[in-house]
C-alpha cells in the first residue's frame, strides 16, 4: 500500500490547448504504474435493494454480483443527497453540497403556495471548483467522463472538459435507441438500434483500450436506472414472464431490465479491463447518486407506473429516510481489497474524492475544504472504524417529503423538517433499518443532543434555509409548478405529502 501513495517525482506537465504533454524518468515512469486506474460506475436512481447482492431476488445481476464477491461491499453507505446534482456536485467537490448550493436538482421543484419558501439551487458547479478530475489529472492521470453530468446548463464552461475531464462525452435523452445523443459531439454517434447504456460502455471501453499505457481515472455515469422507463423487448419479455410465473407485482418488469442493461455494461467494463491486462492494478467502484424512485407523480401528464420496492427501508428518492440516501457501493481493487469482504462503516459519497487522491499519491486543493474522509482504512480493513461522528444531509425542498436536514451519528440518526411544523423523527438504525419507531419523545436528550450538532454544523457550511411563506394557501399547497417556464404542471397524479397534525 505504501508504494501507491508515492509521489511522482519528476514529472514534467506542459499544456497546450487540446494536448497534455508528459516528460518523466524512468523513476517516476516507474511510480505511474503503481498508480491504480480508477473506474468509477455511477448508477442514476439505483434503490439499495435493487441488485442481487443486496437481497433482490427478481432481477439477475450476476455480473455486478461478481464484482461484489470479488471485492468489498458497503452496507451502511449513503448518497451525498437525496437527489441527483447534490450527489454529483459532492462527488465531484469532496464537499457537503450545501457549502456549494447545489442541494436540489438542478433546477429544482417549486411548489408556491406550500408553507415555506425554498431556497432555489445554484445552478452550476463553480468553474473555480476544483473536482476529483482535475486534482487526479494534477497527479498524472488521464481522465475521462460518459454519460450524464447535470451540473450545469448547456453553457460549454461547466461541461466536464473545462472541469479536468480530458475525454468528455456527455450524452442527454432517454435510453432507447435514437432517443439519445452525446451533447456537441457530433463525432460521437450511437448505432441505429443502440440502447444508451451499451453506447455508454462502448465510449468507456474505447478510452481504457487507448489509456492502458498510462494511469487513467474514468467516471461512467449512465442515465438508467432513472425513469421514463425504457429497456430492449427481449429483456423486458424475460421479466414480464418471470413475473407471471412468481406472480409478483414489483419490480416493474421495464425496469428489472433496465437494471440487467446495467449489469451487462458492467460486465462489459470489467472483461475489458481484463482483456487489456489491467486487472491487478485497476479499482472499480460501483454506486448510484441517490435511491431509487417508487413512482414519479409530480411532473407528467403520464405518470410512470410504481417501478419498485424498497423494502425494509423507508422512504425513496428525495426523502431523507433511508430508502433516499441510502445505496449500494462496491469495491474491487485486488491488491488492497479483499474478495467477498463486507463493510458496515456508515460512508459516503464525497469519501471518494479523498480516497482516490491519496491512492494516486496527489495533492488535496489547498483553498477547497474537503469533507470527505478517505477510505483507505476500510479497504484494507473492512472492520475498521473512521475518526468521524457523524454524517449530515440538507435538503431544504419538497420532493418526495417535506424540507429536512439530517443527521446519523453512530446508530443515531435525526430528521429535522425545516418546514415551519417543528416535525423531529429519531431513530435507533442499529437496530431498526426500516425507521420504524420514532423515539422522538422518549429520548429528548439525545433529540436535543443531535439538533444542537445538526444546527452547528448548518451554520458552519453557511446552509441556505426555508423561509415563511406569506403567500402559504392549504387549498394549493400541492400544486407542483415549473421553474423553467413560471406554469402549473399538469398532472391528475399530483398529491400532497402525508400531513402533518397542523395541517388537518
Amino acid at each position: 500500500m505504501n508504494r501507491l501513495k508515492k509521489a511522482v517525482c519528476g514529472l514534467l506537465v506542459v499544456l497546450v490547448p487540446g494536448f497534455v504533454f508528459l516528460g518523466a524518468s524512468k523513476a517516476a515512469a516507474a511510480d505511474d504504474r503503481d498508480k491504480p486506474n480508477v473506474v468509477l460506475i455511477f448508477i442514476d436512481d439505483l434503490g439499495w435493494t435493487d441488485i442481487g447482492c443486496y437481497g433482490n431476488d427478481f432481477v439477475e445481476t450476476p455480473r455486478i454480483d461478481q464484482l461484489a464477491a470479488e471485492g468489498v461491499r458497503f452496507t451502511d453507505f449513503y448518497a451525498s443527497g437525496a437527489v441527483c446534482s447534490p450527489t454529483r456536485c459532492a462527488l465531484q467537490s469532496g464537499q457537503n453540497q450545501a457549502r456549494i448550493g447545489i442541494t436540489a436538482h438542478i433546477p429544482g421543484h417549486w411548489r408556491p403556495f406550500e408553507r415555506v419558501i425554498t431556497p432555489r439551487p445554484t445552478m452550476a458547479l463553480p468553474s473555480d471548483t476544483v473536482t476529483i478530475g482535475e486534482a487526479l489529472k494534477t497527479a498524472g492521470y488521464t481522465t475521462g467522463y460518459v454519460g450524464k453530468w447535470h451540473l450545469g446548463t448547456g453553457a460549454p464552461q461547466f461541461q466536464p472538459d473545462q472541469q479536468g475531464y480530458d475525454f468528455s462525452a456527455v450524452i442527454g435523452g432517454p435510453h432507447l435507441p435514437g432517443r439519445f445523443r452525446v451533447q456537441g459531439r457530433p463525432d460521437l454517434k450511437p448505432g441505429p438500434n443502440q440502447y444508451r447504456t451499451d453506447f455508454e460502455a462502448d465510449l468507456s471501453i474505447e478510452f481504457i483500450k487507448k489509456n492502458r499505457d498510462q494511469p487513467f481515472f474514468l467516471m461512467l455515469s449512465p442515465f438508467a436506472v432513472h425513469i421514463p422507463l425504457g429497456a430492449m423487448s427481449e429483456k423486458v419479455q424475460k421479466y414480464r414472464q418471470k413475473a407471471a410465473e412468481q406472480q409478483r407485482d414489483l419490480p416493474h418488469p421495464v425496469y428489472a431490465a433496465m437494471i440487467e442493461h446495467c449489469d451487462d455494461m458492467v460486465g462489459r467494463i470489467v472483461d475489458a479491463i481484463d482483456q487489456n491486462g489491467l486487472s491487478d492494478n485497476t479499482m472499480v467502484i460501483f454506486t448510484s447518486d441517490n435511491g431509487a424512485l417508487y413512482r414519479r407523480y409530480d411532473f407528467r401528464e403520464q405518470a410512470d407506473d410504481t417501478v419498485t420496492d424498497l423494502a425494509p427501508l423507508k422512504g425513496e428518492k428525495g426523502s431523507l429516510h433511508e430508502g433516499g440516501v441510502r445505496v449500494p457501493m462496491i469495491v474491487k481493487y485486488p491488491p488492497l481489497v479483499g474478495a467477498g469482504a463486507v463493510c458496515n462503516e456508515p460512508t459516503i459519497t464525497h469519501d471518494f474524492y479523498p480516497t482516490l487522491v491519496e491512492l494516486a499519491g496527489g495533492q488535496l486543493p489547498r483553498n477547497q475544504t474537503i469533507d470527505g474522509v478517505s477510505l483507505t482504512p476500510l479497504l484494507s480493513n473492512p472492520d475498521a472504524r473512521l475518526d468521524r461522528d457523524a454524517l449530515y444531509w440538507h435538503f431544504p425542498h419538497y420532493h418526495h417529503d417535506r424540507p429536512a436536514s439530517s443527521i446519523r451519528a453512530r446508530d443515531w440518526k435525526l430528521i429535522e423538517y425545516l418546514d415551519g411544523t417543528g416535525d423531529i423523527e429519531l431513530y435507533q438504525i442499529g437496530k431498526d433499518i426500516g425507521e420504524t419507531k420514532n423515539l422522538a419523545a422518549e429520548r429528548p436528550g439525545r433529540v436535543a443532543d443531535l439538533q444542537k450538532k445538526l444546527k452547528a454544523w448548518r451554520e458552519n457550511v453557511l446552509a441556505r434555509m426555508p423561509i415563511p411563506n406569506p403567500g402559504y394557501d392549504p387549498d394549493r399547497a400541492a400544486e407542483w409548478w415549473n421553474v423553467r417556464n413560471g406554469q402549473p404542471v399538469a398532472s391528475d397524479n399530483r398529491k400532497r405529502f402525508p400531513a402533518t397534525e397542523k395541517d388537518q
